[in-house]
């Protein structure tokens, strides 16, 4: 095999590899959702629906559910189970922003 036979076999192993490897990590749902929640607590803040409390229990959360996300890419593959457990973790977080927001507690002016 010459030189540049070799140097193509390479590159598409690679690419196959890095491929397979982003496949696998991918949670582009996860983040999105991440990014809505955390304007969702900015909103609450800025417009009074959340207490300091409030808001620093719900971002507090928010991290839980990054850090859950990043032991699931850890191994370079997030299994159905994982994905599941994070869209749980999100619902409950969801849940709690919307039930946070709506409660009777005000933020002082």
């Amino acid at each position: 095999m010459n030189t540049s036979h070799r140097l193509i076999a390479a590159t598409l192993l690679s690419a196959l590899a890095l491929g397979a490897m982003a496949q696998g990590t991918a949670t582009p749902g996860v983040d999105k959702r991440q990014q809505r929640q955390e304007a969702r607590i900015e909103q609450g803040a800025a417009s009074g629906a959340l207490t300091g409390r409030e808001q620093h229990r719900l971002h507090h959360e928010q991290k839980a559910v990054a850090r859950a996300e990043a032991r699931a890419k850890a191994d370079g593959n997030v299994t159905a189970h994982e994905r599941a457990r994070l869209h749980h973790m999100q619902n409950h977080a969801g849940r709690d922003i919307q039930r946070q927001k709506r409660d009777a507690q005000t933020a002082p002016n």
